[in-house]
């Protein structure tokens, strides 16, 4: 008799539930989420296990690692699959999760998720440290703009970022009330400007000396950020079957709805990885307005543009960049500038 297992995970513990394949619960518990206590009670359980399975979280990763590690079969089930499968329950509680889990990984219907090595997590962790300082940046400087206009002060619209300090402070300290309440803001944003910095500095540094970053920036408009959150995101290019599936992972493609004789077609999913579609909307967006270089890739983007629209053609841009970027990765070879390349 084959059993399945599964596991609602929260933060601090979880409900773990395990069937027969017939569906009926051969054993329920509540345990604290650590892989320690997991192996121990389903070891103890005596029977052998087919199948562990949890949706997608936070501590998804360092679930499915350690239970690997301990010998046993563990999946990752897509969320999004998994939360419509339990809303058919009557009661949402941490024990008729576990069931409700234990059912999907016993019948076979989710798709699993990628669990990323540790290498791509500390690239993820890097990358979301510099943009978590920067938003506090803008912050700080939105606050003072704001504050400012209250006394009747109003900066100019471009003010670069590391010269924002030079131009309010004189107007702070000129006035012993703003001086009171807006210098140690000031303060703390040179802080942050100096920490971000260094940030930024550190993830260029690491995508110059990374040989697929370094590749990826051979293509326009790719520059260090853009390639080292790509590298990141995918973290192993085999998993997919096609390039063309990259643009889909990313939220870039259209959605459908199609049923009878009604087949609608929608703006962009928008699923995936955000930053890393901002990143590549970015690398799109500096393609066709700055790069100067002549390529097949800008002049189909320029041709598309006339007849699209700029919105338009840049998402479909990015699009492309996405599957351009994901076969360089798995070919091994530089982006190719001209048609004597590409036939060669």
């Amino acid at each position: 008799m084959k059993y399945y297992v599964g596991l609602d995970v929260a933060l601090r513990s979880l409900a773990l539930c395990v069937i027969d394949a017939d569906g009926k619960i051969a054993l329920e518990r509540a345990l604290p989420c650590e892989i320690k206590d997991v192996a121990d009670c389903i070891r103890d359980f005596g029977k052998p296990v087919e199948m562990i399975g949890f949706e997608a979280g936070t501590m998804s990763q360092h679930l499915f690692h350690g239970l690997v590690a301990e010998g046993f079969e563990v999946v990752c089930m897509e969320a999004r699959q998994v939360s419509a499968a339990l809303s058919a329950m009557r009661n949402k509680t941490d024990k008729n999760d576990a069931r409700g889990i234990a059912q999907v990984v016993r019948s076979g219907w989710y798709n699993p998720v990628h669990m990323k090595s540790r290498s791509s997590h500390c690239e993820r962790a890097l990358l979301t440290s510099r943009k978590t300082i920067l938003r506090k940046c803008l912050d700080l400087e939105n606050e003072i703009r704001g504050l400012f206009k209250a006394f009747g002060i109003r900066l100019p619209k471009a003010i670069k970022r590391y010269n924002f300090a030079k131009q309010v402070r004189p107007i702070i300290e000129a006035d012993e009330g703003l001086s009171h309440a807006l210098l140690p803001v000031l303060d703390a944003h040179e802080t942050l400007l100096v920490i971000f910095v260094e940030l930024d500095r550190r993830v260029k540094t690491y995508a110059r000396k990374d040989p697929v970053c370094t590749r990826l920036m051979t293509a326009p408009g790719v520059g260090e950020i853009t390639a080292l959150s790509f590298k990141a995101a995918i973290d192993d290019p085999t998993r997919f079957k096609s390039s063309r599936n990259v643009g889909a992972h990313f939220g870039l493609t259209p959605r459908r709805f199609q049923s009878g004789e009604m087949d609608n077609h929608g703006r962009i999913s928008r699923a995936g990885d955000e930053g890393v579609r901002a990143n590549l909307y970015s690398a799109a967006n500096s393609l066709l307005t700055r790069s100067r270089n002549p390529s097949r890739l800008k002049s189909w983007a320029m041709k598309l543009m006339r007849s699209k629209g700029r919105r338009r053609a840049t998402v479909a841009l990015a699009r492309k960049l996405a599957v351009i970027l994901h076969r360089m990765w798995v070919a091994g070879t530089d982006f190719r500038w001209n048609a004597t390349e590409v036939t060669a």
